[in-house]
Protein backbone atom coordinates (compact mmCIF):
# COMPACT_ATOMS: atom_id res chain seq x y z
CA UNK A 1 0.00 0.00 0.00
CA UNK A 2 1.14 3.33 -0.66
CA UNK A 3 1.59 6.09 1.78
CA UNK A 4 0.62 9.55 1.11
CA UNK A 5 2.44 12.07 4.08
CA UNK A 6 0.71 15.26 4.45
CA UNK A 7 2.89 17.85 6.55
CA UNK A 8 1.11 20.66 7.53
CA UNK A 9 1.41 24.00 9.98
CA UNK A 10 -2.39 25.03 10.71
CA UNK A 11 -2.32 27.44 13.15
CA UNK A 12 -5.47 29.65 12.04
CA UNK A 13 -8.71 28.79 10.82
CA UNK A 14 -8.17 29.56 7.65
CA UNK A 15 -5.28 27.35 6.93
CA UNK A 16 -7.64 24.32 8.88
CA UNK A 17 -10.05 24.87 5.95
CA UNK A 18 -7.68 24.40 3.31
CA UNK A 19 -6.42 21.42 4.93
CA UNK A 20 -9.28 19.24 6.10
CA UNK A 21 -10.25 19.69 2.16
CA UNK A 22 -7.28 18.51 1.01
CA UNK A 23 -7.10 15.56 3.35
CA UNK A 24 -10.65 15.02 2.37
CA UNK A 25 -9.90 14.83 -1.49
CA UNK A 26 -6.84 12.60 -0.16
CA UNK A 27 -9.22 10.20 1.51
CA UNK A 28 -12.16 10.25 -1.01
CA UNK A 29 -13.69 6.81 -1.18
CA UNK A 30 -12.62 6.39 -5.40
CA UNK A 31 -8.79 6.62 -3.98
CA UNK A 32 -8.00 2.99 -3.36
CA UNK A 33 -4.55 1.53 -1.65
CA UNK A 34 -3.53 4.59 -0.43
CA UNK A 35 -2.75 5.19 3.41
CA UNK A 36 -2.69 8.69 4.99
CA UNK A 37 -0.62 9.87 7.11
CA UNK A 38 -0.95 13.20 8.94
CA UNK A 39 2.10 14.93 10.62
CA UNK A 40 2.25 18.64 11.78
CA UNK A 41 5.12 20.15 10.55
CA UNK A 42 6.91 20.61 13.77
CA UNK A 43 6.36 16.53 14.62
CA UNK A 44 7.33 15.22 11.44
CA UNK A 45 10.67 13.57 10.73
CA UNK A 46 13.03 12.28 8.42
CA UNK A 47 11.69 8.34 8.97
CA UNK A 48 8.40 10.00 8.19
CA UNK A 49 9.09 11.07 4.36
CA UNK A 50 11.22 7.93 3.88
CA UNK A 51 8.45 6.38 4.76
CA UNK A 52 6.45 8.06 2.19
CA UNK A 53 5.71 7.71 -1.62
CA UNK A 54 4.44 11.52 -2.04
CA UNK A 55 4.09 14.30 0.11
CA UNK A 56 1.38 17.16 0.14
CA UNK A 57 2.54 19.71 2.40
CA UNK A 58 0.53 22.74 3.69
CA UNK A 59 1.95 26.24 5.26
CA UNK A 60 0.90 29.62 5.61
CA UNK A 61 2.95 32.56 4.11
CA UNK A 62 4.34 34.64 7.78
CA UNK A 63 6.36 37.92 6.59
CA UNK A 64 6.88 36.43 3.02
CA UNK A 65 8.20 33.57 3.38
CA UNK A 66 6.64 29.66 4.44
CA UNK A 67 5.95 29.29 8.30
CA UNK A 68 8.81 28.99 10.41
CA UNK A 69 7.61 25.45 11.08
CA UNK A 70 7.76 24.45 7.92
CA UNK A 71 10.74 25.88 7.42
CA UNK A 72 12.04 23.64 10.38
CA UNK A 73 10.51 20.42 8.87
CA UNK A 74 12.55 20.66 5.68
CA UNK A 75 15.84 21.61 7.71
CA UNK A 76 15.69 18.62 9.57
CA UNK A 77 14.71 16.27 7.24
CA UNK A 78 16.54 18.00 3.94
CA UNK A 79 19.89 16.13 4.16
CA UNK A 80 18.94 12.59 5.74
CA UNK A 81 16.24 12.55 2.50
CA UNK A 82 17.97 13.97 -0.14
CA UNK A 83 19.27 11.09 -2.15
CA UNK A 84 16.19 8.52 -1.02
CA UNK A 85 13.26 10.97 -2.08
CA UNK A 86 14.05 12.03 -5.16
CA UNK A 87 11.27 11.81 -8.35
CA UNK A 88 8.92 11.05 -5.36
CA UNK A 89 5.77 12.59 -6.20
CA UNK A 90 3.92 15.98 -4.42
CA UNK A 91 1.60 19.02 -3.99
CA UNK A 92 1.61 21.94 -1.53
CA UNK A 93 -1.00 24.97 -0.44
CA UNK A 94 0.02 28.03 0.72
CA UNK A 95 -2.20 30.69 2.37
CA UNK A 96 -1.62 34.18 3.27
CA UNK A 97 -3.51 37.72 3.89
CA UNK A 98 -2.12 39.56 0.90
CA UNK A 99 0.88 38.08 -0.44
CA UNK A 100 2.50 34.63 -1.04
CA UNK A 101 4.74 35.40 -3.83
CA UNK A 102 7.94 34.58 -1.53
CA UNK A 103 6.53 31.04 0.36
CA UNK A 104 6.22 30.06 -3.10
CA UNK A 105 9.54 30.72 -4.19
CA UNK A 106 11.17 29.26 -0.97
CA UNK A 107 9.03 25.77 -1.49
CA UNK A 108 10.10 25.35 -5.09
CA UNK A 109 13.70 25.96 -4.22
CA UNK A 110 13.61 23.43 -1.80
CA UNK A 111 11.55 20.90 -3.54
CA UNK A 112 13.59 21.39 -6.58
CA UNK A 113 16.87 20.49 -4.71
CA UNK A 114 15.44 17.81 -2.99
CA UNK A 115 14.71 16.54 -6.57
CA UNK A 116 10.97 15.99 -5.42
CA UNK A 117 8.34 16.14 -8.47
CA UNK A 118 5.18 18.27 -8.27
CA UNK A 119 2.06 16.69 -9.61
CA UNK A 120 -0.59 18.94 -9.18
CA UNK A 121 -0.43 23.04 -9.56
CA UNK A 122 -0.04 25.15 -5.81
CA UNK A 123 -3.05 25.96 -4.94
CA UNK A 124 -2.41 30.31 -3.12
CA UNK A 125 -5.27 31.15 -1.51
CA UNK A 126 -4.87 34.86 -0.06
CA UNK A 127 -7.51 36.51 2.64
CA UNK A 128 -10.68 34.14 3.27
CA UNK A 129 -11.16 30.94 1.71
CA UNK A 130 -14.01 30.80 -1.02
CA UNK A 131 -15.70 28.03 -2.33
CA UNK A 132 -13.46 27.62 -5.55
CA UNK A 133 -10.26 27.72 -3.23
CA UNK A 134 -12.08 24.42 -0.54
CA UNK A 135 -12.43 22.95 -3.87
CA UNK A 136 -9.09 23.77 -5.41
CA UNK A 137 -7.45 22.22 -1.78
CA UNK A 138 -10.04 18.87 -2.03
CA UNK A 139 -8.84 18.55 -5.79
CA UNK A 140 -5.32 18.53 -4.86
CA UNK A 141 -5.44 15.99 -2.38
CA UNK A 142 -7.57 13.38 -4.56
CA UNK A 143 -4.96 14.51 -7.51
CA UNK A 144 -1.50 13.27 -5.27
CA UNK A 145 -3.47 10.66 -3.56
CA UNK A 146 -4.36 9.06 -7.05
CA UNK A 147 -0.87 9.16 -8.48
CA UNK A 148 0.24 7.18 -5.61
CA UNK A 149 -2.60 4.22 -6.74
CA UNK A 150 -1.27 0.85 -8.14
Amino acid sequence: MATLLIVHHTPSPNCQALFEAVVSGATTEEIEGVRVERRAALTATASDVLAADGYLLGTPANLGYMSGALKHFFDQVYYPCLDSTRGRPFGYYVHGGSDVTGALRAMESITTGLGWRRTADAVTVTGEPAKADIEACWELGATVAAGLMG
